[in-house]
């Protein structure tokens, strides 16, 4: 490695290293941010006697949750492979979330019970203060989203994507509020309760799909599989390709091992470089972990369906 190369290599880690720590802290801001303010909207979704607000509370609490999870997460996702995690840590964010998922599920089911019957029967909310609430909302949440704004990570997109809707969600809870002031309508409080329920039911249940089926080990979601197969198949040398197992450690990191049997004449010192080749075809699909086995033209594998 050349003087140059190595202060690149060292600069380009070094900034990785930086940016990782902006990041948590980022994260760490926002939980705190999320967190002083739930205990502000509960306390006033009580007050206010607004369904809306209690339910928007159980969807910032989940947040804040899913906060505290994710900035712990990625924390140990830093950490390298060692001999008890030989992929590393990288699971423990799709874990955070997957808690995250049932527990949003189990609440917004305990509020749609609550603001159903409301519907027909509304009782009597402070309007005014759901003004101020939502008012105080969009701004917490709002500063939140904007602290989160530069995060590269996963993690950091999706909790700053669930901020943003729930900055959303607050100005949804500001309208109803205002109209409600207005003409004296009550049905709408639990009617918002009741969509913002359906809403976190609706995206914990996706989540906990997605989540399951990176610990079940499905096939990774790739763009272009037939692509994949084909720019394997280019490659000189190889014939055919058996006995494939993939999955995905985080939903972005993938685990590829497959069997290849190369053509007649090719020999054990090119086996290197077709690996090397297979490999990097691999990586541009997001494989980063690629075990491959070559099977010479004339050599029997139980394994090869033909």
């Amino acid at each position: 490695m050349t003087e140059k190369h190595h202060w690149h290599h060292h600069h380009y880690y070094s900034d990785q290293t930086v940016l990782q720590n902006n990041e948590q802290k980022n994260l760490a801001i926002a939980f705190f941010l999320n967190a002083a303010f739930t205990v502000i909207e509960i306390a006033g979704g009580l007050f206010t006697n607004s369904i809306a607000i209690i339910s928007d509370a159980v969807h910032d609490l989940g947040d804040t949750f899913s906060l505290g999870l994710a900035w712990y997460a990625e924390r140990l996702a830093r950490r390298k492979p060692d001999s008890r995690y030989t992929y590393g840590y990288k699971r423990f964010p799709v874990l955070a979330a997957m808690i995250n998922s049932v527990f949003l599920l189990a609440a917004s089911a305990f509020v749609l019970s609550r603001a159903l019957p409301m519907i027909l029967h509304p009782g009597k909310v402070n309007e005014t203060g759901m003004i101020w609430l939502a008012v105080l909302g969009i701004l917490f949440n709002g500063a939140a989203v904007l602290k989160l704004k530069g995060g590269k990570s996963l993690n950091q997109r999706v909790v700053r994507l669930h901020l943003l809707e729930d900055t959303l969600g607050w100005i949804a809870v500001l309208s109803g509020a205002i109209v409600m002031k207005l003409t004296g309508i009550g049905w709408i409080d639990p009617l918002l309760g009741v969509m913002i329920a359906v809403y976190i039911i609706y995206n914990a249940a996706r989540n906990l799909r997605n989540t399951l089926r990176i610990f079940l080990q499905a096939i990774p979601e790739i763009t272009n599989r037939q692509e994949l197969e084909k720019s394997l198949m280019s490659v000189p040398g190889v014939e055919s390709f058996h006995d494939v197992r993939t999955w995905t450690i985080d939903g972005s990191i993938h685990v590829y091992t497959l069997h290849l049997v190369t053509k007649s004449g090719v020999t054990a010192a090119e086996y290197p470089e077709i690996k090397e080749s297979v490999r990097k075809q691999l990586a541009l699909y997001g494989f980063a972990y690629v075990t491959i086995e070559i099977d010479s033209h004339d050599e029997f594998c139980g394994l090869n369906p033909e």
